[in-house]
């Protein structure tokens, strides 16, 4: 059994398979990060169910993907199974007791939990262009459009803001080009058409607010649990790059909102990337830059990092580096590529003389791991072939009843449910683009009316009769159309004049002299 300090992952057995040591990984060292690796259906979602149980009774908070919605159960409490009940015996577990754990469910599309939603300026013009798949030149491009906003104040929340924003310097390209560099209408367009697709795929549910707060997945319970956060992932899952970029944007708001801890005793929240392979599928070097750079200094922030994937290959060297803990599930070795990954994994072991590492990999059975982690001074221990522990929750998927009642009694319910569209870049340029247009039809009416509509007495139709001649209300007829010279001089003068008193004094002026005319 695992003391208060640890977490017990199972019972290692020695060459003649019986039983020889628990196997525990130490919670000081929790924050080292790990991998979790091992072909389809050899048992890695139960190692994942069972360090989150390990951490969550430790106090730490954790947050998991659920791919296949298997990992729901850890939510329920656990029922006794033959072959559950043996595997405890096997591993000298005494006394096997079921619970369930205090969990919070999400789900970014908000059906299967409470949603989770991000402002397009919290995920960055980086994470975005890998989310869209942009080249360079249109990457450039969204650069651009997110100086522009913080230049004049524009609120980037949700993806109509960016798509206003972007049609906006569109328009003002040559004015914009001049101070940041070329900015060409296919480019924009490239930008648009991404995000119409990434809007059909369900973008438009991400984007907004209220934006996720950070605090409210490093929850803890009354009773000193962790609170276990379980992303709805099975629908996420058809559109990869949405679910990979998603976990790559929490993992670095995390490393940018909290504090440096140092070397904590235990962490203060555990993250599972799982199918972390979809993180680095034609990654570019930047994004696995950035992974790397994460990785490395959310250490110091008490941020453990667990990546589970089927392959060890799917992580680039550079981050493998940085992973102490791995829990090595069995691999086959059919494929050149096979074969590599099981010396890959192979390599990254402490050796033990008591078997040959690579060899074994091949053979382990479902629930059997080689296990290394982290003991004194940091230092790996040496690989043991390990029989992993049966988790003290439910195995398989809870009823949508149970998610349900779940959902409405979470400590966040009523918090994310409402989508709020607050004045955001979209409203501020559409006032700014009706403000325009009025100005712009003023100064037409303005135009058409010749400045104002004035006339003067006594020249056109509003011009009196001569004295003694009864003509009513007919107009005095004209000798010709055109304008006399003095005529289009008094009109002119009159036009140039700006206030209503300068008219008034013209009118006066001009009818005297009309008069002697």
């Amino acid at each position: 059994m695992a003391q208060d300090d640890s977490i017990f992952i199972g019972a290692s057995r020695k060459p003649d398979d019986s039983y020889q040591r628990p196997e525990e990984l130490l919670l000081k060292y929790g924050n080292r990060h790990g991998l979790v690796t091992g072909a389809t259906g050899t048992g890695k979602t139960v190692t994942l169910q069972i360090l989150a149980e390990g951490f969550s009774n430790a106090g730490v908070p954790v947050f998991c993907a659920d791919i296949k919605g298997d990992l729901s159960g850890i939510s329920m409490i656990g029922e006794a199974k033959d072959f559950l009940t043996a595997r405890a015996e096997a591993i000298k577990l005494d006394p096997y007791e079921f619970q369930e754990f205090p969990v919070i469910f999400w789900d970014l599309f908000g059906e299967q939990g409470h949603p989770i939603r991000a402002t397009i300026s919290e995920m960055g013009p980086l994470l975005l262009s890998r989310l869209m798949n942009l080249t360079e030149a249109q990457e450039g491009v969204l650069n651009i459009a997110f100086r522009i906003a913080d230049e004049e104040g524009l609120l980037l929340l949700d993806m109509k803001d960016l798509q206003s924003l972007l049609a906006n310097i569109a328009d003002r390209a040559d004015e914009i080009g001049t101070r940041y560099g070329n900015i060409t209408k296919p480019s924009v367009g490239a930008i648009q058409r991404s995000l119409l697709v990434l809007e059909q795929q369900g973008g438009n549910h991400f984007f907004g607010e209220p934006a996720l707060k950070i605090a409210d997945i490093m929850r803890t319970t009354r009773d000193g649990r962790g609170a276990i956060n379980v992303l709805a992932a099975d629908k996420l899952m058809m559109n990869p790059r949405l679910y990979a970029t998603f976990l790559l944007w929490l993992l670095s708001e995390l490393f940018e909102v909290l504090p440096e801890v140092g070397d904590p005793d235990k962490p203060k929240l555990v993250f599972f990337f799982d199918e972390a392979h979809l993180l680095f599928d034609e990654a570019p070097k930047i994004v696995v830059d950035r992974v790397e750079q994460v990785v490395r200094l959310i250490r110091s922030k008490g941020v453990g990092v667990y990546f589970v994937t089927q392959n060890p290959l799917d992580v680039p060297e550079t981050v493998l580096a940085q992973l102490g803990n791995r829990v090595q599930h069995a691999l086959r070795a059919y494929t050149p590529r096979e074969q590599k990954a099981v010396k890959t994994a192979a390599d990254t072991f402490r050796p033990n003389p008591d078997f040959n590492c690579a060899t074994a990999i091949t053979q382990l059975g479902t629930g059997e791991a080689l296990v290394s982690t982290l003991e004194a001074k940091g230092v790996p221990s040496m690989v043991q072939r390990t029989l992993i522990r049966p988790p003290a929750s439910r195995l398989g998927p809870i009823t949508p009843q149970e998610r349900q009642k779940l959902i409405n009694e979470s400590p966040v319910a009523g918090q994310y449910d409402q989508t709020v569209d607050r004045e955001s870049a979209f409203e501020m340029l559409q006032k700014k683009a009706l403000e325009a247009q009025k100005a712009q039809e003023q100064a037409q009416q303005q135009a058409n009316t010749g400045g104002g509509g004035w006339t003067i007495p006594g020249f056109g139709n509003d011009a009196p009769a001569p004295s003694g001649r009864n003509t009513g209300n007919a107009p005095r007829p004209r000798t010709s159309n055109r304008q006399t010279v003095t005529e289009a001089a008094l009109k002119s003068v009159v036009r140039s004049v700006g206030s209503s008193v300068g008219r008034a004094l013209v009118r006066g002026i001009l009818g005297s002299l009309k008069k002697g005319f």
